[in-house]
Parts: structure tokens; sequence; C-alpha cells
């Protein structure tokens, strides 16, 4: 029997990926870029890879099971939501450009709609379902 997972997060390596690129387009911007307009569009690329690598990793883990309640962590706060806090966790699927692309969707008590990606979770959104719903958090689940 192995132990379930009990809190998602962003990939730590695509974190580091993602400074990494905006520390050499940093680096780029002041040393290779001669014209002014490449040097605003790379500088800004620059700092919003940097910025989105901030963020990630402040938010990790982006949700966790913490006893019977559900810790979602944002750029800024961090929500805990017990069991009648939230009303429904569905997953939603749709095509993007050739793949489909799923959803984990937590719908609270006080019309909140917390929707999170492959990418906030770090694994698959039905896997983080399937915990939830273990854990007995996804009683109204749809799939």
């Amino acid at each position: 029997m192995t132990a379930q997972q009990t809190s998602w997060g962003p990939p730590t390596a695509g974190i580091a990926g993602a400074a990494a690129v905006g520390i050499l387009l940093g680096i780029a911007v002041v040393t290779l870029v001669t014209d002014v307009p490449g040097r605003i569009l790379i500088g800004i690329a620059a700092v919003g890879l940097l910025a989105f690598a901030v963020v990630s990793w402040r938010a990790r883990p982006k949700l966790a099971i913490d006893g019977d309640v559900l810790v979602y962590r944002g750029w800024f706060t961090t929500r805990r939501l017990a069991r009648p806090d939230i009303s429904l966790i569905r997953i939603t699927e749709f095509r993007r450009i050739g793949r489909t692309m799923r959803l984990l969707e937590i719908d609270t008590t006080d019309d909140r709609l917390l929707v999170l990606s492959r990418w906030d979770l770090g694994s698959d959104p039905l896997r983080v379902l399937d915990a939830l719903t273990d854990a007995g958090f996804a009683r109204g689940a749809a799939a």
C-alpha cells in the first residue's frame, strides 16, 4: 500500500527553468541587445518570467489536505476550506490546440470558483480529484 499524496504545487524544475530563462534574458538585454525596442521587449519578457517564477514558488504548495481542511494557497493569501465550505469539486475537460486539457475546479459555498491546472498542481488533475475523493472532500464530484 502506498501513501496517498496530500499536497500539490508547481514542479520545482519548471519554476527553476522559468527563473533561469528569465535571468538569461536579463543578461542578454544588458549585454547583447543593442536596439531600444528589442531591449524593451526582451526586458519585459525577462521581468515577466522572473515574476512568474517568484509567484509560483511563493504559492507552493498550491493545494494541500491538512487534516479535515483543504488549504488553497494563492499569490498573496491562503484559504482554508472545511468540507462544508466546498459545494462541488469537478474536472473540466476541453480541447485546445489538439490536446485535451483538464482543470480541477473547486466551487465554494461563498460563490468563489478555484480553478487549478496541471501546472498549478504538478500532477494530473484526475489524480488530485481521486485523492480529494478518498479524503472525503469531493462528495459531489463530477468528471
